[in-house]
């Protein structure tokens, strides 16, 4: 078995809405059904118990190699903690070669999984051994790694119940929720509303401390010290006992409590300054440690910090009562997990000293053993809800904290007896405030109910209702795409909208190309979406994205499909018959949000099937409204558009709106069949994102200069009395709608330049001549200078095929170099001549 062409799916894509790993998988004779492998199910089964029934994938009872592959990759995941259901193998035309999907929660987890799937299937194949017990090891450790942390991914999962769309932007935990112009970010427990001076206040305790006592915030006396001798004078000065920290720590790194000796404030100094150079003294309050979460202007949780300790037996050790207390499955070594583990370090052989005791030493039944005097959960810590039991005037309190240093979110730590009294009645204090809080206590605390702290962060980004969504419009089709693409892009812009698009010319933001090149593919997408100023989106998407990456959104408001052709890239990538590329094609209609629109096209009868694949409603258009399928449609109140009398009608029920297609001038006033079915799906799109009519017509009348608004897209242009046209028809389909408009068009004499692409069908490439040769007196041939694999003049031996037998043409010319074909043609024309030539842009 070999394995090839590994992909990542990271949107929606042909197989699935999940993120997937895909691999082309080779399977030998003997593979092909692992009942002829001697004993190979139950070695297999041996080294992985938990691996789920081997289900044939086809009419017969034959399991391929790549099948169990495909289950053990899914299955390994699981059994790691994954959060995965999904998972096919598919056979293609050609013998032993099977396309294997497998979900994944994390890209890289997904690899490593497929990866020990492998080496299982070998060793089971091979009756080697298998280290089944390392292989979950390897995943959950690096799905532990790369996976966001409990803070990040509360606030994602509330984001995703709320319909939001999220996008990691980072490694780390820097996320951006929505698209475009509606977007917020976040990074851990931190806002995107959150200014750096309100972080470095925060950061600052000393500082903190002094804007909050000009409040009216209760908080402890102290300073900073220069060294261990000054932290002792201000400590005499303050009053024993004290606190001695960093000054701009966090997590309680480097923090000592309750200091009563000068020995404990030196060990304390030496300790703190481990972190940070400045170092703080502050009166040490008594009580207990409370962290208030503040999100904008509200309290939303509240917990009891309890330091990590051990409870006495009279039988084992402190060491040993910390290594049952650690086998805790809630405690782990970082943040992934709701506790962390209880650490031995100098800081808490330190804490055991003051108590009397060694690691070593055996505390007495019932004692309570402190292994640190900070209450961090990240040093080992507990924590209790007390969210019910806030009184108003310490939640009072701990906002206004918030709000004087300049918090969206801000973790508020409180010294006090309780929290169900006010402060200054306990003589407590505010002793520290902190941006990007973790929330993990309060999400999965050690004892109470968790709270909903990620909800109550997204809805201070987001207000009820909102999704964070700009419009997007994705665009399909065999031909007329990118024609498409841009005039949707116009109407949009018209009615105001800050319009992104991407298609097979660039990437452009308000009309302002931002990259050039074939950006038809989720990259492009992707990178618009992220744009701050776009307000809609409209994406040409191209078969070749949607295979190798998937689609670069969730949902979409509008789906346009055009067409589906028989010569658009048939036999690459097992994409082999017109039923085929249409199921690919679908892909975008399948992904329409629920309170969405497709626009199909009613004439065409592969893109009318996708109508049954749409969560959302149906917007079909045609030239022809007396099709059965407008027809029937229109009597059921759904939206048509279709042409009558000169005008393009669009009609929903009763309601009827119609547009002149004399204003719409790349139809040459209705004349341009090809042009008309672009203008209507565009307006549909329009209409679907909520464009008025006013702005749609008004859209209409100014995409007028073809070479600006849609290069290559049968651009007109009078020359020495001739016609000209340019055009990037490419394919059959195209090839035939051209040779239709331009039979509209009077000339004495007509002339093309053609060649082919290399990555085409022969018949495909055939054909276009052979349409050509019944349309066109004189045809020029040339050679592209891309060959796509092809041998030098085989392509064109293939279009002088086409031509054999041609009813029309009388004159066929070789011509080496595209542009001294495009001059040659040029050369020859004469006053009412008409010539065909490819829309080129340079």
């Amino acid at each position: 078995m070999e394995v090839s062409r590994i992909r990542a799916l990271r949107g929606p894509n042909l197989w699935s809405h999940h993120t997937s790993v895909e691999a082309i998988v080779a399977c030998g004779v003997e593979e092909l059904c692992i009942g002829a492998m001697a004993g190979f199910e139950s070695r297999l089964r041996a080294r992985f118990p938990a691996l789920d029934a081997l289900q044939p994938t086809g009419h017969d009872d034959a399991i391929p190699l790549a099948h169990v592959l495909e289950l053990a990759a899914l299955g390994l995941q699981a059994q790691a903690g994954c959060p995965v259901t999904f998972s096919r193998t598919t056979p293609t035309l050609e013998l032993g070669i099977f396309q294997v999907v497998v979900e994944y929660s994390e890209e890289a987890v997904g690899r490593l999984a497929l990866e020990l799937a492998q080496q299982l299937c070998r060793a089971a194949a091979a009756d080697l051994p298998f280290d089944l017990a390392g292989a979950l090891a390897q995943l959950r450790e690096l799905d532990e790694d790369v996976r966001l942390g409990p803070s990040t991914g509360a606030i994602v999962q509330a984001a995703v119940a709320r319909n939001i769309p999220f996008r990691r932007l980072t490694d780390g935990s820097l996320v951006m929720f929505g698209w475009g112009s509606r977007q917020r970010k976040i990074q851990a427990a931190e806002m995107d509303g959150t200014g750096a001076i309100a972080e470095a206040i925060a950061q600052d305790k000393e500082l903190t401390k002094r804007l909050l006592h000009a409040a009216g915030v209760p908080v402890p006396l102290g300073r900073v010290v220069a060294d261990a001798d000054d932290a002792w004078a201000a400590a005499c000065e303050i009053g024993l006992p004290v606190v001695i920290k960093p000054k701009d720590g966090n997590q309680g790194k480097g923090v000592t409590v309750n200091v009563t000796t000068r020995e404990q404030l030196t060990a304390g100094y030496h300790a703190a300054c481990e972190f940070r150079d400045d170092i703080l003294v502050e009166r040490y309050l008594p009580g207990n440690d409370f962290r208030l979460l503040v999100v904008g202007n509200k309290l939303v949780a509240a917990a009891r910090r309890d330091p990590p300790q051990v409870v006495g037996d009279g039988l084992h050790s402190v060491r040993e009562l910390v290594e049952q207390v650690n086998l805790d499955p809630r405690r782990g070594s970082g943040h992934a997990t709701s506790l962390t583990k209880i650490r031995f370090d100098d800081i808490a052989l330190a804490s055991l000293a003051k108590q009397g005791y060694l690691a070593d030493s055996v505390p007495p039944a019932g004692q309570r053993v402190i292994l640190r005097n900070n209450a961090n959960l990240s040093t080992g810590g507990a924590a209790t809800d007390v969210t019910d039991d806030v009184h108003p005037e310490v939640a009072a309190r701990a906002i206004a904290a918030a709000h004087m240093v300049g918090l969206d979110i801000c973790g508020v730590d409180v010294v006090c007896d309780s929290v169900l009294q006010p402060i200054e009645e306990q003589n407590g204090g505010i002793v520290e405030v902190n941006a990007a809080p973790g929330l993990r206590m309060h999400l999965s605390p050690s004892f109470g109910k968790g709270r909903p702290v990620g909800e109550a962060i997204v809805a201070a980004m987001f207000a009820d209702g909102e999704d964070g969504r700009i419009p997007v419009v994705a665009v399909t089709g065999t031909n007329g795409k990118t024609t498409t693409v841009r005039l949707i892009a116009h109407l949009l812009t018209a009615a105001g909208l800050r319009t992104g698009m991407t298609n097979t010319d660039g990437v452009y933001i308000e009309g302002r190309c931002i990259d050039s090149g074939d950006c038809s593919g989720p990259r492009s997408a992707r990178n618009v979406l992220l744009h701050p100023d776009v307000d809609a989106a409209v994406f040409e998407t191209a078969r070749g994205g949607v295979l190798r990456e998937g689609l670069a959104f969730d949902r979409c408001q509008v789906a346009v499909v055009t067409n589906i052709g028989s010569g658009d890239h048939l036999g690459l990538n097992y994409i082999t018959t017109v039923e085929d590329l249409a199921v690919l094609k679908r892909v975008i209609v399948q992904n329409v949000a629920a309170t969405g629109v497709a626009v199909l096209n009613a004439a065409d009868p592969a893109v009318v099937k996708m109508a049954a694949n749409c969560r959302g409603s149906v917007t079909f258009f045609a030239a022809d409204r007396q099709n059965p399928v407008m027809s029937l449609h229109r009597a059921q109140g759904h939206r048509v558009l279709y042409v009558e009398g000169g005008d393009l009608v669009a009609a929903e029920g009763a309601s009827v709106h119609r547009l002149a297609l004399a204003g719409a001038p790349i139809t040459r006033n209705g004349a341009i069949g090809f042009q008309v079915e672009n203008v209507m799906a565009s307006v549909a799109a329009a209409w679907a994102v909520g464009v008025d009519w006013q702005a749609i017509r008004a859209g209409l009348a100014s995409f007028a200069n073809e070479s600006d608004n849609a290069p290559g897209r049968f651009n007109v242009f009078a020359y020495r009395g001739a016609t000209v046209i340019a055009d990037y028809g490419h394919n059959p389909d195209a090839i035939l709608a051209l040779v239709s408009a331009v039979d509209s068009m009077p000339a004495k004499r007509r002339s093309v330049v053609i060649s082919g692409a290399g990555d085409r069908r022969d018949e495909d490439i055939r054909q276009q001549t052979a349409i050509l040769g019944a349309a066109f007196d004189d045809v020029l041939l040339y050679q592209d200078q891309c060959q796509r694999g092809r041998a030098d003049g085989e392509v064109v031996a293939l279009l002088r095929q086409g031509l054999a037998g041609a009813s029309r043409t009388s004159h066929i010319d070789q011509i080496n170099g595209e542009f001294v074909a495009i001059d040659t043609a040029l050369a020859r024309l004469g006053e009412g001549d008409l010539c065909l030539t490819p829309g080129v842009t340079g």
